[in-house]
């Protein structure tokens, strides 16, 4: 099975804190949308498996009218094959989402949707220059309730000034939405973003680590409370409503990376995208796909391998380790992990090696910990 993700890179605003490939003009959009329908045919025969996901990101998908998600939905049924039963993600700004806007997604193949609410608190929503106010957060998620069941926010936290009250109250309005999927995640300050210049000003607080840990271990805590499963290290989901296809990411399975600046992944080798919309549609219309690709060695695969699992409930499997990458890979995981071990950050559950509760917020650290530097030289 295989995923395909859409990379649609408009937005109507610029949030402080992105670092994804966008753009706040849509002059092109007709001849990116365009592109894009070629670029699915170019490739198809990339991804010869089953289709089980398909997930509308970016930029905001949710800008797309409901005919032109059709129309890219219908190259993928015409050109691939789809399973009977597909998970399809939209990734929808809460501003977006008007109730007539609402009826007509109802109306497609999407079933999923994943609403960027970020915080329902105003001074958040405004430090990261966020297009919608908390009033049309609840008020989205309620309309979009009534339409689809299997909905998913996403939350922020470690945001400067929030307190721990306040991070709580976000949590709780959140549960109380009943909303079956939530993905949270821990403000992050990418580089040559609006969000680094005003830490650098002093015009906004550094985020502080301890604090965003904080928040974390409140989050586990309080969706474990609420029969949430922390499937992932950010994604908490009701019994039923794990995203497939973050399932699938974190568990390694391929996927086609559609759009500028778009990724895929075959298990042997990684491509990206051409992060510029112009460049992108000029080789696309030239039949020259506009990517890179980079041929992934042993020691590649085991460090994405152990980077994936690791984040996951599950955790990493040493049977899998040694059948896929061999004995000697096995005995090193065990030796590098033997510390976290001691220290109760990594807990061993034959075949699997797994994050304790205690190292959870600490797993991307402990994983390259795990990272495999010169045994395959």
């Amino acid at each position: 099975m295989a995923g395909i993700y859409i990379h649609i890179p408009f937005c109507k605003q610029a949030c402080h804190y992105c670092d994804f490939h966008f753009s706040t003009s849509l002059k092109k959009k007709d001849e990116l949308l365009k592109a894009i329908h070629t670029e699915l045919v170019l490739r198809k025969s990339e991804l010869p498996q089953p289709v089980e996901t398909i997930y509308f990101g970016g930029g905001t998908p949710s800008l797309l009218s409901k005919t032109e998600l059709q129309t890219i939905l219908s190259v993928v049924y015409e050109h691939y094959v789809v399973t009977p039963d597909p998970e399809i993600t939209l990734e929808a700004n809460p501003d977006d989402l008007s109730e007539a806007t609402l009826k007509e997604l109802s109306e497609t193949a999407i079933n999923r949707l994943s609403i960027g609410v970020q915080s329902f608190f105003e001074e958040d929503l405004k430090l990261m220059n966020r297009a919608h106010n908390a009033s049309e957060a609840l008020k989205s998620i309620e309309l979009a309730k009534r339409y689809l069941n299997n909905c998913s926010i996403d939350l922020i936290y470690g945001i400067p000034g929030m307190s721990l009250q306040r991070w709580e109250e976000n949590l709780q309005t959140a549960l109380s939405l009943e909303v079956p999927h939530l993905s949270c995640y821990a403000l992050t300050v990418e580089p040559k973003t609006a969000l680094e210049a005003f830490i650098k000003k002093g015009v906004v607080a550094p985020v502080d680590d301890a604090v965003a840990q904080a928040h974390y271990e409140t989050l586990v805590e309080s969706t474990e409370a609420a029969g949430y499963e922390n499937y992932e290290f950010s994604n908490f989901g009701l019994k039923g409503f794990h995203s497939r296809n973050n399932t699938a990411y974190w568990h390694g399975k391929p996927y086609l990376g559609i759009g500028p600046s778009a990724h895929s992944y075959n298990g042997d080798t990684r491509s990206w995208n051409v992060s510029n919309n112009a460049k992108y549609i000029q080789k696309v219309f030239e039949g020259d796909l506009p990517l890179e690709r980079e041929q992934l060695s042993t020691r590649d695969k085991y460090n994405e391998y152990v980077m994936t699992r690791l984040r996951t409930q599950q955790g990493a499997s040493l049977a899998e380790i040694e059948t896929l990458f061999g004995l000697k890979y096995r005995e090193y995981v065990l030796q590098q992990a033997k510390e976290y071990m001691d220290e109760g950050l990594l807990l061993l559950s034959p075949p699997f090696l797994k994050v304790s509760r205690k190292g959870k917020f600490l797993s991307d650290g402990i994983a390259s910990g795990l990272f495999l530097v010169n045994l395959d030289s």
